[in-house]
């Protein structure tokens, strides 16, 4: 199932893909400026997708059951 691994690409891409693209300081979101916000947004999104990766791949199945 190495179709759930291609889900690390995402905040690879989300991250680095589209920084010129978010790179402003208006609008203020939650009192952050919107590059601040947007890199701190990405992280925890990889946090919470990694967890996800971890809990769908097979390979950890089976040593979590061993």
């Amino acid at each position: 199932m190495k179709s759930v691994k291609l889900l690390l690409f995402v905040p690879f891409i989300g991250l680095l893909g589209f920084i010129p693209v978010a790179n402003r300081i208006e609008p203020y979101v939650f009192g952050l400026p919107f590059l601040l916000f947007y890199i701190v947004f990405w992280m925890v999104l990889s946090s919470i997708l990694l967890t996800v990766i971890y809990k769908l791949d097979p390979e950890n199945q089976r040593r979590d059951s061993q």
